[in-house]
């Protein structure tokens, strides 16, 4: 089917899913150039006109609901034998996935998904479309969010296990249909609120309310037993949205919700922060809240038309203390109504109570009318359908007890409907296999009687080369139909079914009339999972029908062990990722690395990690090591030594200075051989490792004039300007001089280092 061109115009690109009635495939729409999801019914149903049809009512019940909600239905068509349906494509997860996964939702998303479904329920009752599925698997989750309800019209094969489909009486899913499908009554749409509602249950629960064995006893808990509060199995659940649920699966059609808006309210009342009506009305009525149970049946369920009991379905074994309560109530139900009709007909004078009554001759009568006499004698009523040659639908072929017979009041009476007379349609065996021929004719209900082979070079041999009565005939079920069967030659040549799915593979051999056949499951790179490779022999190979035919399987590409990346350079990750036949992409971002790591501007991290198994031609994410960003210190006014030091704790380093700060003020002699600037500033981010250069401070002090100044005067001044006086004393002063600087080496006002000698004359001080 891949590759196929449906219509001229629809693509068909990859298998997405397989149900019982169709696969689902992701195709592009070449007219209108965008993704859409095309459901294409099975080959062996194609030939049913009853599948057919069921195919094309979904579509045209779906067509026309246009909601956000709502799955859109884009086509319908047929191409050389093929019918498909073009949908919405829709990325997500159904509701069930995400259940299986998940169990419990959040309330508040619960809220959110049943809100929107109802939406959608809401739209297609107002166009006269009820779902009657509604069910985890019918609503999908898109990858943004929302909600889509799926599959509206849908009729289910008769031979799906989790369906009940009787046909008149019950069609959904058992977990999930109202009390109303499982009595086979008439759904409306307070029908889908109920099975929406336990959908809402689940999503609190974690689970369903009612389970069982089998589908039947699912159906008698839907019917007569009461679900406990989602809260009682879940106890985060809120109480308000428990009470939405509990009110959505009432019993009685009349006392639950009445339309999927009424739901949908409750459901923003709880999400706005509001009361939903359901829980006030649920706690206002709590005291005094009872639970109907329906009457107990010998055997089963009683199914109510028309006031009576006219069916029933049979019931699960309970345990020993649970069958006595309910006889225990059935039985005193029983004698209180017995009680009642006894004194309602003395009050009021009537004749005395019959015991028995006689059956009347009800054949021919509508079944309405026998119901209803019949529930006039105070007689319960089963009804059960039956097909007949003579007696037209819905009139009564007989009773049971029959006509004339005697029984007790309050008995129960079967009657038998006809289903008018049964007709089926021939199937189209023409170009079968006789054993697919005699399948599709079994499975219709006919026989398969003479079979006459002819030899001919058209046909391959026990293919049906035509057949009596001919296909689209209607006849009763156990006619024989006559098949002519070629002979065909011994060998044959194998046909081409590569890039099929297995199960289509298997039919077209066995077609061609193979008859041993089996497959091998490879890996493939270029093949996708499920679909065939090739086969063994190959394509054109002419060998006996009865050879053995392996069709290689496709399991997909071979799952590879990503290599550990780290530590190596983004060129030596790609050719490592490509030998591998796995895809490398370079992440934006980064991580800070330590300097020793060996890991900047190499591979420090990848996803997936190490060692996990992913498919060839998947990607692996890579993020590149960039050293730690450190903060500049501030260096200013410290020692080299010390300036080496702070640097060295932050992992920096002082790469020498970039020059001299001279400065001859005095009051800075201190700040001699300090730093006095640096690059870069303090507070900067700059990659650990990275250097500073600093510039320094060099006090160069200003030589006074020290002549004429007293000696100790000179010394004071000498001190505070960082110079030292080398001093020679000459005796004998005159009188006037005794004590001052009489010369000195180095002129006034010239520029000195720190610390500079000068030698001076001074007379003596005495």
């Amino acid at each position: 089917m891949e590759e196929r061109l449906l219509s001229d115009r629809y693509r068909i690109v990859k298998h997405l899913a397989r149900g019982g009635m169709a696969d689902v495939y992701e195709a592009e729409d070449t007219l209108l150039n965008r993704a859409v999801a095309v459901k294409v019914l099975h080959a062996n149903f194609a030939s049913d006109e009853a599948f057919v049809a069921r195919f094309r009512r979904e579509a045209q019940a779906a067509a026309n609901l246009s909601h956000p909600n709502i799955v859109a239905i884009y086509d319908w068509g047929k191409d050389e034998g093929t019918y498909f349906m073009v949908m919405e494509l829709i990325r997500g997860r159904t509701l069930r996935e995400v259940l299986k996964a998940e169990g419990e939702i959040l309330p508040q998303r619960a809220a959110e998904i049943t809100a929107e479904a109802a939406a959608a329920l809401s739209v297609a009752h107002q166009h006269g479309v009820y779902h009657r599925d509604i069910k985890p698997g019918n609503i999908m989750v898109t990858d943004d969010g929302s909600v889509k309800v799926t599959d509206f019209g849908i009729a289910r094969a008769m031979d799906d296990s989790e369906e009940l489909t009787r046909t008149g009486a019950v069609i959904g899913t058992a977990t999930y249909f109202s009390p109303e499908q499982a009595q086979g009554l008439p759904a409306d749409e307070r029908s889908d609120v109920y099975s929406l509602g336990i959908v809402l249950y689940e999503m609190l629960a974690g689970k369903p309310p009612f389970t069982g064995e089998s589908p039947v006893a699912v159906a008698y808990q839907h019917v007569s037993e009461q679900a406990p509060p989602p809260n009682a199995i879940n106890p985060e659940a809120p109480p308000e949205l428990c009470a939405v649920a509990s009110h959505a699966i009432t019993k009685s059609p009349d006392q639950r919700y009445q339309s999927a808006d009424d739901l949908r309210n409750d459901l923003l009342r709880y999400l706005t922060g509001s009361e939903p009506l359901a829980a006030a009305a649920i706690m206002a009525s709590a005291p005094t809240a009872t639970i109907n149970v329906p009457p107990a049946v010998p055997g089963g369920v009683a199914t109510v038309v028309g006031g009576g009991a006219v069916s029933t379905m049979d019931a699960p074994i309970r345990g020993r203390s649970q069958t006595s309560y309910w006889v225990i109530v059935g039985a005193m139900v029983a004698i209180l109504a017995v009680g009642l009709i006894l004194i309602f007909r003395l009050l009021s004078g009537g004749e005395a109570v019959a015991s028995t009554v006689v059956i009347p001759q009800l054949e021919g009568v509508p079944a309405e009318q026998a119901f209803e006499a019949l529930q006039e004698l105070d007689l319960k009523v089963r009804a059960t359908e039956e097909p007949h040659e003579s007696i037209a639908a819905g009139l009564v072929i007989r009773t049971e007890p029959p006509a004339g017979s005697s029984v007790a009041v309050q008995e129960f009476v079967t009657v038998v409907v006809s289903a008018g007379q049964e007709q089926f349609g021939i199937p189209n065996v023409i170009n079968e296999n006789i054993e697919v021929a005699r399948a599709m004719i079994e499975a219709q209900g006919f026989t398969v009687g003479t079979i006459e082979y002819q030899f001919t070079e058209d046909f391959d041999e026990n293919i049906v080369i035509d057949q009596f009565p001919r296909s689209g005939e209607s006849a009763a079920p156990g006619t024989e139909v006559n098949l002519f069967v070629s002979s065909g030659p011994s060998s044959i040549a194998i046909p081409d079914v590569s890039g099929k799915t297995a199960e289509t593979a298997i039919l077209e051999l066995t077609r061609a009339g193979f008859t041993n056949i089996s497959t091998e499951e490879e890996y493939s790179p270029e093949v996708l999972e499920g679909f065939v490779i090739d086969t063994n022999p190959t394509v054109g190979q002419i060998v006996p029908r009865d050879a053995p035919i392996t069709v290689l399987v496709s399991i997909g590409p071979e799952p590879v062990d990503v290599p550990d990346l780290t530590g190596k350079t983004p060129a030596q990750a790609q050719s490592t990722l490509n030998a591998l036949g796995l895809l490398l992409v370079v992440s934006q971002e980064t991580v800070e690395v330590p300097l020793d790591s060996g890991l900047i501007g190499n591979v420090a991290e990848q996803s997936p990690s190490a060692g996990e198994t992913i498919e060839v031609g998947d990607t692996v994410t890579v993020t590149l090591g960039i050293p730690n960003q450190v903060s500049v210190p501030d260096l200013k006014s410290k020692s080299i030594a010390d300036a080496q030091a702070a640097a060295a704790a932050v992992g920096l380093n002082i790469s020498g200075t970039i020059g001299e700060q001279i400065t001859n003020d005095p009051a800075k002699k201190n700040l001699h051989g300090m730093v006095a600037s640096q690059n870069p500033t303090a507070g900067k981010v700059v990659d650990e490792g990275s250097f500073i250069a600093v510039a320094v401070w060099v006090y160069k002090p200003i030589v006074p004039n020290f002549v004429g100044m007293k000696l100790t005067d000179a010394q004071d001044l000498a001190d505070e300007l960082g110079l030292v006086l080398d001093v020679t004393i000459i005796p004998n002063p005159p009188g006037p001089d005794k004590g001052k600087v009489i010369s000195q080496s180095i002129p006034e006002m010239s520029e000195v280092d720190l610390g500079t000698v000068i030698e001076i004359d001074a007379y003596a001080d005495a």
